[in-house]
């Protein structure tokens, strides 16, 4: 029997929806059925997601807003209750982070980066549960982490550690939100080509204008991950898309690594001989 995704019918809130992995999820759900929300906190990618969920048939509202402004997201999921009466999928995946050694790191920068990866989800979640709960058909929470949550993470303390306490609301969530029929699972990529990776993090999305890495970089960078090259943000769209959808109905509380294998290699990477090392110039297996 052919394994069919949809979601026609539902509604869906997706938090850094304009560009990159949340745009990806937002057009997988819309080309699975769902109406969706895009909230960004840049105004025209917004737009721009949304005017793509519309071609694909689907209801869309752009909502610009700051993920760090709890209050901003409370609005916004009210807004997406209102626009299509009903909220059956949330997916948290508005975040960022910058490396810098954590003694070098302000303790502006630390509630930041904690407000957006963290404080972000809470307020969504808070607002959002309640209306799936009134809705009496359950629901799907999907949360964006990294697999960076179950590794260390040097000149990425704060940001691991807030994907860390993601990894673990997710779960408690699961259970917490269980008796409602509503669903909380997380996927951990890792790797990805988004915007924000090539330096695109305003504006429009214009790969044209990228920054594009060195040959060297590339074979590094493809080297590290176990698929050999880095991950599509549709993979991820298609990973969370599924998550929400009935062909997953009876799992919950899973941290679902999107990331081609890194995570598994627990450190081994190819070495430019092509042998699984620990480091270069140290290979093992003949």
């Amino acid at each position: 029997m052919a394994l069919t995704i949809s979601l026609a019918g539902q509604a869906a809130f997706v938090t850094g929806g304009g560009g990159g992995i949340g745009r990806a999820i937002a057009l997988k759900l819309a080309e699975a059925g769902a109406d969706v929300a895009v909230f960004d906190i840049v105004a025209e990618r917004a737009e721009e997601a949304a005017e793509r969920v519309r071609e694909r048939g689907c209801r869309a509202l752009a909502v610009p807003g700051d993920a760090m402004d709890a209050d901003a997201v409370r609005a916004a999921v009210e807004a997406t209750d209102a626009a299509f009466g009903r909220l059956d999928i949330l997916v948290n995946n508005a975040g960022g982070t910058a490396a810098r050694p954590f003694l070098e790191q302000s303790e502006r920068s630390w509630r930041r980066h904690i407000d957006i990866n963290l404080v972000s989800m809470l307020a969504a979640t808070h607002a959002a549960a309640p209306i799936m709960i009134r809705g009496g058909r359950g629901g799907a929470i999907v949360n964006v982490a990294s697999i960076e949550a179950e590794r260390a993470a040097p000149n990425f303390a704060v940001y691991a550690a807030c994907k860390a306490g993601m990894v673990n609301f997710t779960k408690s969530m699961a259970v917490e939100l269980s008796g409602h029929g509503i669903r909380v699972n997380c996927i951990s990529p890792d790797h990805t080509i988004t915007p924000g990776n090539h330096g695109n993090r305003s504006g429009p999305v214009d790969p044209s204008a990228w920054r594009r890495p060195s040959p060297e970089a590339a074979d590094a960078m493809n080297r590290l991950i176990p698929l050999g090259r880095e991950g599509i943000d549709a993979e991820c769209g298609e990973a969370a898309a599924f998550l929400c959808s009935s062909a997953a109905s009876y799992i919950s509380g899973v941290i679902l690594p999107v990331d081609g294998g890194t995570a598994a290699a627990g450190g081994w990477v190819r070495g430019r001989n092509g042998k699984w090392t620990l480091n270069e110039g140290l290979s093992f297996g003949g």
